[in-house]
């Protein structure tokens, strides 16, 4: 009885500890996630956070585990998804940069921005990134291209993206939607086809105008 009052009653959840030390994270950054102002956000209690969490170092290792299992995950899952050509297989890609479910941006920024306060969270960060941009020279692989050029394209790709997340740049999706095909074509070196492009479209519920 006690234990099942630990996961849902008075004491809160795991998860909903872990999901306000993830706003905080991304509203003011890795200072701001601290057991006492989390517990007061929950109106919990201090002591109701060691039911769920040994120390705050384990709640943030619960934060990077989570960034990793999404962000890097999905990179690496949408890299190896099924496509007839490397156009349609980057749009799969693609698919990180559009759906939050996917991959989330803002949470990218707040740990790669906490990446400058911590060797070990950047250690962290550049083995993600080591992963992500291998998984998609693979891809590139996979369609035939040399090691060399599908590593130079895969880094192309990936370092572009980056570059938004990091510039924290915003772009109408109707802009967006007109550059991908070219993006696309810039990257792969193939054109995609219409029927492609009107999966993805319509994958993101986006009608051209």
């Amino acid at each position: 009885m006690d234990q099942s009052l630990s996961d849902s009653g008075w004491r809160g959840s795991q998860e909903g500890w872990l999901e306000a030390a993830y706003d905080s994270l991304l509203e003011s950054g890795v200072d701001s996630v601290k057991i006492l102002p989390l517990a007061k956000k929950l109106n919990l209690s201090r002591t109701s956070f060691y039911w769920f969490f040994k120390d705050r170092e384990e709640l943030l290792a619960g934060l990077v585990s989570r960034w990793r299992e999404k962000n890097t995950g999905s990179i690496v899952k949408q890299s190896e998804a099924y496509a007839e050509t490397l156009a349609e297989a980057m749009l799969n890609v693609f698919d990180c940069w559009l759906d939050f479910r996917l991959f989330d941006s803002k949470f990218e920024f707040a740990v790669r921005s906490w990446a400058l306060q911590s060797d070990g969270i950047l250690a962290e960060v550049r083995e993600a990134d080591r992963t992500r941009m291998e998984a998609l020279t693979r891809m590139f692989m996979r369609f035939g291209h040399a090691e060399n050029t599908a590593d130079v394209r895969a880094r192309t790709t990936y370092l572009v993206q980056i570059g938004y997340i990091s510039m924290q740049a915003k772009e109408d999706v109707a802009v967006r939607m007109k550059r991908i095909p070219e993006y696309i074509a810039i990257y792969t070196g193939e054109i995609p086809q219409q029927r492609e492009l009107d999966r993805f479209y319509a994958r993101h519920g986006y009608r051209p105008g």
